[in-house]
Order: C-alpha cells, then sequence, then structure tokens
C-alpha cells in the first residue's frame, strides 16, 4: 500500500515542504505540503520532480576506486582504504596546506554537508579551502564581514511587511531566491503589490519577474554599483537621510557622504545607460515608503565591483533607516544559532590574512577563489622545473580535530607546495569554475583525489575514490544555514522517508570515515567524530557565563541528549542550545529535537525582530558604514564611470550576463528528464537589433568569444535582454568523456564559463566574475544534416 512522509525539498533555497508518496521503497510522487509552517503547499517543478531526482538510474550506490587507470566499483573498506593511504603519505610530506578541499553548494541542503566539512577542516589543518562561495555569495559575506564584524550576519528583505522593494541583479521567480530563503517567493511579490506595496526591479533581462514589477530598469551590466552610489548621493544632498532607530548605532555616515559627493545621477546616467531622472526617481521612492528594503543578488554579486555593489545595497538600507526594523531588512534567527549575547564589541572582520601560492590572491572568510584552484595546481615551486617532486619542508598535518583551518598565527602564505591532493564534496568545479580546460588537466595531475558525490560527473571522474552518498530519500534533512537567512524564523526537521538501501552508507557516516582517514586515524569509530563534537561544544558552553548550562557536568548534560544517530544528537545539542532552545531544562517550553519531532510540519517561530545591536561584532560595537578596505576599493568605482564606453563615447561592446531557469539549480538537476527541456535550454539570448547587426538568425548557431576561450552556441533572438547584451545559462557543457550522465550528455549544452580564464575576479571577495564581461559573436554556418 503506498504511504505519505514529509521532506523539505533540498532541490533548491526555498526549502518548501513536500508531502512525498512513497511505494516499497520507492517515491512515486511529490506535491506539497499545505501544513508545512513556512511554505503552506507551494511547490515548483524541482520539488515535483523529487522522486525523478531521487531514482535517477545514474546515480552511483557503490563507491568507485581507480585501477589501473580505471574507476571500478569497490568495498566501502576498500574505498576508504584508499583515501587514508593517497592523503596521509602526502600530508605528512608536503605540509596540510598541500591538500585542497572543495565545497560545493548542496553541502547546504544536506544535515552531513553541514556537519562534517568544518571537522575535516580542522582535522587537516589545511588552509588550501575553496568553495562554490566564491562563484555565487562570497561579496555579500564580505560587505556583511566588514559592515557587521560578521561575515554570516546577512540582512534579508522582510518580505511580508514590506512597503517597497528594489531589486537587483535577482529573478526570484526563476531562482525562487537566493541568500533570502522564501517559499513562494512569487506569491509573496504578488502579495507585496495586492498591498499597494511597490516593486522594483533593476535587470539587463526582462526576467518573469521584471514583468512583476511595477518599475523595470535595464542597467547596463555591472554598472549597479554605480547606480547605488548615485542614489546615496542623492539622499545626501536632498537632506533624505534618515537613519531612524539607527542613530547612535552606526558610525561613518558623513565619511559615506563624502565618498558618493562625486557620484551624481547625471555623473553615473551614461555609465549605467539610466536616465539621471529615474535615479532621482528611484532614490525618492525609496526614502519616500514607509518601509523599504534593497536586496541584490546574482547579479549583482558576480561583477567587477561585486562587494562595493553589495556594500552600497546596505549602505541605502541604513541611510533610509530600514537596517533591522519590520518591513525593512532583517536579520533573522535561526533555532540553531548562537543564543543572544550581551551587545558590545567584537574581534572584527579581516581579509587578508594568508594568500593562494601561485597568484597571491588574499583569502576572505577562510577561503581562497576557486577560480584559483588550477593555478594551485598546476603552477611548479618557484625556482624548480616543471616537476611535482619538491617538498616544501612538511609541517605536522594534524591528527587530531583541535586546529581549524587558518588557525593559529598567520604566516601570509601556503608554503611552496602545489596540491598534491584534493578532496571534493558535492563539487563540479570544472562546469562551475572558469577555465575548466585549465581545471581538467590540472585535476588529471594530482597525486590523489577523493569526490564525495552520487554521480561521476566532469569532476568526479578525475577521482581516484569516489564515494556516493544515498539519494535525499534515504536522508535526514534539516536546513542549518538556509534557516539564517530565512524570511521567517522557523525550524523544520524530517527523518529519512525511506530506510537506508542495502549496500548504502549514511553520508554522515561517509563524511566521518573521511575525517578519520584524512587525519590519521583510520579504522577508528565513526560515531567517535560526533561525540568529541558533542564534547567540545559542550565545553565551551558550561564554560560561557552567558550560556543556560554555565557551570554544570558536561558528561551530564550529554548524557540527556536524544537521537537515533550522531547527527541527531548533535542536532539536539544546537537546538537546546541555541535562542529558542530548553537550555537543558532552563526554559521547560523551549526548543529540543524531541519537541521537533513531535511538529512534523515544523514550528514557527515568528517575524524577524530587531536584533541590533546584539549581531554586531565589529570592534566598534556599531554598523561600520565605511570600512577602510572598502575606502581603498573606491577608486575603482571612480575608473568604472569611464570603462563602459569607448574613447568616442560609444558603448564598449556586447557584455554577457548568466540566466537562471526555474527547473535548474546551476550543473546538478540535467539529468533529470523532467527537469530539461522546454524553456530549460542552453541558448545564446540575442537583442533583435544586435542580432540584424550582426547577421545572427534565431535557431542558428554562434561562436562566443572571450579573453579565456570560445564556444558555439544556438541562438535565440530575443526583446527578453536589453540591446548590447547577451546572456547564456551557467551549469551546461556536459560533453566530456568519462562521465556517467545519460540524460545530461544527450543535450550537453555549452560551458559558460570556458570564455573566462580565471583572472578577472572580484578583488576584495575573490569572487570570479562572471556577469559583465566582454564578449564578441559571429555567426557559424549551418551544420548540414
Amino acid at each position: 500500500m503506498p504511504r505519505t512522509a514529509l521532506r523539505v525539498c533540498p532541490l533548491c533555497e526555498a526549502t518548501c515542504g513536500l508531502t512525498l508518496t512513497i511505494e516499497g521503497t520507492g517515491v512515486t510522487g511529490a506535491r506539497g505540503d499545505k501544513d508545512d509552517v513556512f511554505s503552506r503547499g507551494f511547490i515548483c517543478p524541482k520539488g515535483a520532480s523529487f522522486g525523478a531526482a531521487d531514482s535517477d538510474p545514474d546515480r552511483l550506490r557503490r563507491p568507485l576506486v581507480r585501477r589501473d587507470g580505471q574507476l571500478v566499483e569497490a568495498s566501502w573498506e576498500e574505498a576508504f582504504d584508499a583515501v587514508a593511504a593517497g592523503i596521509r603519505p602526502l600530508v605528512e610530506r608536503y605540509g596540510p596546506h598541500a591538500v585542497g578541499v572543495v565545497l560545493g553548494n548542496p553541502n547546504v541542503h544536506t544535515v552531513a554537508g553541514a556537519l562534517y566539512p568544518p571537522l575535516l577542516l580542522a582535522g587537516l589543518g589545511t588552509r588550501s579551502l575553496f568553495t562554490a562561495s566564491t562563484l555565487d555569495q562570497m561579496p555579500k559575506h564580505v560587505s556583511s564581514g566588514l559592515l557587521f564584524g560578521d561575515a554570516l550576519a546577512i540582512p534579508v528583505p522582510d518580505l511580508d511587511r514590506t512597503d517597497h522593494l528594489l531589486m537587483l541583479g535577482a529573478n526570484p521567480l526563476d531562482s525562487n531566491g537566493s541568500l533570502c530563503t522564501a517559499p513562494d517567493f512569487p506569491g509573496r511579490l504578488k502579495a507585496l503589490r495586492a498591498r499597494g506595496g511597490r516593486l522594483t526591479v533593476v535587470d539587463p533581462r526582462r526576467t518573469r519577474t521584471a514583468k512583476l514589477a511595477d518599475r523595470h530598469v535595464a542597467i547596463r551590466p555591472g554598472t549597479d554599483a554605480l547606480l547605488l552610489a548615485a542614489m546615496a548621493q542623492v539622499l545626501f544632498a536632498d537632506g533624505l537621510v534618515a537613519p531612524g532607530a539607527l542613530d547612535g548605532q552606526v558610525v561613518g555616515v558623513e565619511q559615506v557622504a563624502d565618498a558618493v559627493r562625486d557620484f551624481t545621477p547625471e555623473a553615473v546616467a551614461d555609465a549605467c545607460d539610466v536616465p539621471a531622472a529615474t535615479i532621482r526617481d528611484l532614490a525618492h521612492d525609496l526614502a519616500g515608503a514607509p518601509t523599504a528594503a534593497v536586496y541584490g543578488r546574482v547579479g549583482a554579486s558576480t561583477v567587477a565591483l561585486g562587494t562595493l555593489t553589495c556594500w552600497l545595497v546596505d549602505v541605502l538600507n541604513v541611510l533610509t533607516g530600514n537596517l533591522d526594523r519590520p518591513g525593512g531588512a532583517m536579520f533573522p534567527l535561526s533555532a540553531t544559532d548562537r543564543a543572544r549575547r550581551p551587545a558590545g564589541p567584537g574581534k572584527g572582520f579581516a581579509l587578508g590574512r594568508w594568500r593562494s601560492r601561485a597568484d597571491g590572491h588574499p583569502e576572505a572568510k577562510g577561503e581562497l577563489p576557486i577560480a584559483a584552484l588550477a593555478a594551485e595546481i598546476d603552477t611548479p615551486v618557484r625556482g624548480v622545473g616543471a616537476g611535482r617532486d619538491s617538498a616544501d619542508g612538511a609541517r605536522d598535518g594534524g591528527g587530531s580535530l583541535g586546529g581549524g583551518a587558518g588557525g593559529g598565527p598567520v604566516d601570509g602564505g601556503l608554503g611552496e607546495s602545489p596540491l598534491r591532493a584534493l578532496i571534493s564534496i558535492a563539487a563540479n568545479p570544472v562546469l562551475s569554475a572558469p577555465d575548466g580546460d585549465r581545471l581538467d588537466k590540472a585535476l588529471e595531475s594530482l597525486d590523489f583525489m577523493v569526490s564525495v558525490d552520487p554521480y561521476l560527473n566532469e569532476t568526479s571522474r578525475h577521482a581516484h575514490v569516489v564515494l556516493p552518498p544515498p539519494p535525499p530519500s534515504q536522508s535526514p534533512h534539516f536546513d542549518f544555514a538556509l534557516n539564517a537567512l530565512a524570511v521567517r524564523n522557523q525550524v523544520r526537521y524530517n527523518r529519512a522517508a525511506v530506510p537506508l538501501e542495502a549496500g548504502r552508507m549514511a553520508e554522515s557516516e561517509i563524511l566521518a570515515r573521511l575525517v578519520l582517514a584524512a587525519i590519521g586515524m583510520h579504522g577508528a569509530d565513526p560515531a567517535a567524530v560526533d561525540t568529541l563534537a558533542i564534547d567540545r561544544t559542550l565545553g565551551k558552553a558550561v564554560a560561557d557565563p552567558h550560556a543556560p548550562v554555565h557551570g554544570q557536568d558536561p558528561k551530564e548534560l550529554a548524557g540527556r541528549l536524544t537521537g537515533e544517530s550522531g547527527p541527531e544528537r548533535r542536532l539536539d545539542l544546537m537546538l537546546r542550545l541555541g535562542p529558542y532552545g530548553d537550555g537543558f531544562g532552563a526554559d521547560p517550553e523551549g526548543l529540543s529535537l524531541q519537541r521537533l519531532l513531535d511538529h512534523p510540519h515544523g514550528i514557527d517561530l515568528g517575524p524577524l525582530r530587531p536584533r541590533l545591536p546584539e549581531v554586531l561584532k565589529t570592534r566598534s560595537g556599531r554598523v561600520e558604514l565605511l570600512p577602510g578596505p572598502i575606502a581603498d576599493d573606491l577608486p575603482r568605482l571612480a575608473r568604472a564611470l569611464d570603462e563602459s564606453r569607448t574613447p568616442d563615447g560609444s558603448p564598449a561592446g556586447l557584455v554577457l550576463v548568466g540566466r537562471r531557469h526555474l527547473r535548474s539549480n546551476n550543473s546538478w538537476m540535467h539529468n533529470v528528464p523532467a527537469l530539461v527541456g522546454g524553456t530549460n535550454r542552453c541558448t545564446l539570448h540575442v537583442h533583435p537589433d544586435d542580432a540584424g547587426r550582426l547577421g545572427l538568425v534565431d535557431g542558428g548557431q554562434a561562436r562566443v568569444t572571450a579573453a579565456g576561450g570560445e564556444i558555439a552556441v544556438p541562438v535565440e533572438v530575443t526583446d527578453a535582454v536589453r540591446p548590447g547584451v547577451v546572456s547564456l545559462p551557467h551549469g551546461w557543457g556536459h560533453d566530456r568523456p568519462g562521465t556517467r550522465l545519460s540524460v545530461a550528455a544527450a543535450d550537453p549544452g555549452a560551458n559558460v564559463n570556458q570564455l573566462l580564464d580565471g583572472t578577472l575576479l572580484d578583488p576584495l571577495s575573490g569572487t570570479a566574475v562572471l556577469n559583465g564581461f566582454r564578449v564578441t559573436l559571429a555567426p557559424l554556418p549551418a551544420t548540414p544534416s
């Protein structure tokens, strides 16, 4: 008989609640959970395809180990033996930084992906960390770190109460939201307009979101920072600056006024291709709204001025008094966040504590640019030939979980050894990072690589060991990261909907064993990893005078934790010590794992609430509106006034921007038949005027060329893009040999990131410039049938 099970969807950031239909051990259907406390029954095509994604026959079911150059199935014991034998000797010879770790964005959608990579990094002690953040959101982390002292203190628009939303570089009707967790984003935007609010979208494309808006401003790509600076200038010049309740909690307002004085609407209008009168209207509308929020995402982050843009988003929120107030931009408080601490000065946020070995890129939030990964592998030791046999004087490579990535004294570098080994967890940088061809070759040269991935994809095909996690239905689910970005405070947890299939290993055990193998404790009980994490957390909590368990016995507290597994006990601990927790009895009505299990549709924790100054960790204890690194980067903003045009004043050629599809999420859904085809196609959008000028025809082929290379793509002529702009989606290019992605390979598309050579980065965040870079187009002759 069919049965049902509840599951929060892990396929994008919206975290919609699903009701799964299960027959035997297979998911045969998915619909929206109408009783879910957050999503209230909303579902998108990705969620509806949960069963197809879950049962994809191309998903790996057993580990793969490389033998005689070929990846063959092996037992779990053989796989972890190979991991330990491959990593530890390299750490001991070359030092911990010679082992790189790459984390992809699916890690934020799993329990294990949130809990274990930090322990892996701590145990290895490596600073060679690369994540998808430097392809997407790092500018927001950096600007938040500099403004608020905490790179994870990211304000989100209070969608359900705002009267005015100014949105830049975001298309949530297709993306479902990003760094703003909001099930049914379309419905929330429609509700905003229905209650008399106003939606303004700034985007070079007439997206589905732009079509819904009251006003669409078709800006020239990459100039959002100029537009926002000019809006700030108008606020100062017209006497519209009104921080309101933020008065006394902000420093640097006068310095910002000086910094933006020359960015008048008239000065930036040509560069942005937005009339000066429109810019003034945008500023006055923002200042005049009862409540308002400015929100910028991928299109505003992945540009040359990405960090400055993200900074100016919150500068405007501050200047109009809309930061940290209902209807403005607010700081969520998740159930597993740290319990509230007294406000006061903190340690602040630092950039560039160390640099990449090959090209000297500064770290940001403990990470190096993923665009620099190939160079960290294939650039030889300075003063040594092209061989890879020179050690740099190895030092202790950990062997415990006591260290941390980048912990201890800062030496300014990573030593002289190239990366010799790589641990890739849910990442596919061959497609998602610039210049996949170079990275392809670099990965092939590694001494050892292990990939935790359900697929043999463009990146994992290079691994010496592939460790496949089970499908989502066989795993528990809790949104550690995304709840901290939610537009309403809530908490939900699902146990696995179906039992773990025979021969599979839980993702938590895979990653725990990977930690042990990497740090020299191969063969130890994987439960020891969770026990150690719990013991250390409780040790800190009982020593904290502000914690509800201060002075208590940590062993006694550990014995009171509930749960069927190590990850569940860790979740119980985080909930109990969190801001809504029961404090191990201090608040009998507070949260615990058991209370959460008693509410299968989740627990609503209420609307967002003002949280300043408790959220601030700056050295001043206040919002620092013009931090030093931002001030030092402002000359680039001034230069951008001239760089958008040629010396004769004409536009400086075509620029390319990305595109999101409702049925897609980067490269990891192109193997599900229900999610490919239709509008989810890898085509180049070209405006009719540009197509006519260049001799391009709808349905024909074009050669796209940029600094990093060229690709051939089918043309789709449409006025959905403004003149001078072309658009190509991210995450395609499934035509490399050696993968096992039968559906994706049948319609591979073109890899837009192959147009980039990895040198074009936002200098403050190390984020690759994936939008707003220059390209040239030429028609290609039709292929004979």
